[in-house]
């Protein structure tokens, strides 16, 4: 006879920021944070990105209901926080939709759409010019 898994509930957001991809999964909890199988703590070296991660859910009072999963790949450490950010905000409208006004007045919905401007021919990078010489 086969048992049954019991299914939690499980809230799904994706963020997306410059490379970065995160994949978040709330489920009621004490509050912790693991990132990719490690402590939010052993993940990101700087104490400014954990703020950025957490801000969402400190700013809905839900820092201590949910424990947050989050698969997060591409980009540096610095992308992958507003992903986070963005991926938590987004799994934060799934439990409640009272959420969205100060959630969308932090601009933590808004997806940041800059990314890394393309090389162009005769220059040195995105803007740099070769060297002007007069002579």
């Amino acid at each position: 006879m086969a048992t049954k898994k019991k299914t939690q509930i499980s809230y799904l957001g994706t963020g997306r920021r410059k490379k970065a991809i995160a994949r978040v999964f709330l489920t009621p909890g004490k509050g912790s944070i693991v990132i990719n199988d490690k402590s939010i703590d052993d993940y990101l070296p700087l104490e400014t990105l954990r703020m950025v991660v957490r801000s969402p859910l400190e700013l809905t009072e839900t820092s201590a209901q949910f424990d947050v999963t989050i698969n997060v790949f591409g980009g540096g450490y610095n992308g992958q926080a507003g992903a986070m950010r963005h991926g938590i905000a987004r799994a934060l409208l799934e439990v409640s939709a009272d959420y969205r006004a100060p959630l969308k007045a932090a601009g933590f919905l808004t997806r940041d759409a800059r990314g890394k401007e393309r090389k162009k021919y005769g220059l040195h990078g995105a803007r740099r010019a070769p060297q002007y010489s007069k002579r």
